[in-house]
């Protein structure tokens, strides 16, 4: 109970410091005392719901955020899913190339319980410093995932810019494979467009190496496959 206690009073920290605020000002926001709140992010207090969803609210996020939920452990609620990547796993991991300013974006991407038939709801987190610390991030994104038999898709809302929708698509394979391609359709704001770009999915962490930055950038194949559809595409 301890160790759960500690990992939710992380996330609270992790999120109250990407929100820019300190501890008497959440505290203020939730009606705590500042000595509390410091409590229930040392996991020195056990959290109420009542008072889980203050916090969530206070942080303009969803209170699943906060639970805390065991990592790549399998689970009977992702056995009901077609694509064999995705089975048995609840954390994933996810790379892309900005070459805006010639950077390795990581990514975080938390599935929880069905909310629907085929429905996961989903919580991304962009552009994390590492991932021992994901919820310190550029953006997060809330939203959910469809899988089918072909196809899994990830459509996804921008927490703190709502006009931001993200759209993954990721081919469906009955292979065992530790790592997937998918094709990514959003908004860059730096300058301001439309993009689509492609990003590597993986159940573990990957090798910060040459040999990833070279996977991840636009590649001679890629440009080969444009010139005869027309479209980006990957596989």
């Amino acid at each position: 109970m301890n160790n759960i206690n500690q990992e939710v009073g992380k996330k609270i920290r992790n999120f109250r410091k990407w929100r820019g605020l300190t501890i008497q000002q959440l505290a203020d926001q939730i009606f705590k005392s500042k000595g509390t709140l410091s409590k229930y992010e040392s996991g020195d207090i056990t959290l109420d719901l009542v008072t889980l969803h203050h916090i969530a609210n206070a942080l303009n996020i969803q209170v699943e955020q906060l639970l805390y939920q065991e990592p790549r452990h399998a689970s009977p609620l992702m056995n009901a899913v077609p694509s064999s990547f995705f089975k048995n796993s609840t954390r994933f991991y996810s790379y892309f190339y900005d070459g805006r300013n010639n950077s390795l974006i990581r990514c975080v991407i938390d599935m929880m319980p069905q909310s629907d038939a085929n429905r996961y709801r989903t919580v991304m987190y962009m552009n994390v410093k590492d991932f021992e610390n994901y919820q310190e991030c550029e953006n997060m994104y809330w939203g959910h995932t469809e899988h089918y038999d072909t196809l899994t898709t990830l459509i996804l809302k921008n927490q703190a810019t709502p006009l931001e929708n993200l759209y993954i698509n990721i081919l469906a394979s009955f292979q065992e494979s530790e790592k997937k391609w998918g094709l990514m359709a959003g908004v860059s704001f730096r300058p301001f467009m439309p993009i689509a770009l492609k990003m590597l999915f993986s159940r573990t962490p990957l090798p910060e190496n040459q040999e990833l930055y070279n996977e991840l950038k636009i590649s001679k194949e890629d440009l080969r496959t444009l010139k005869i559809y027309n479209m980006l595409a990957v596989t």
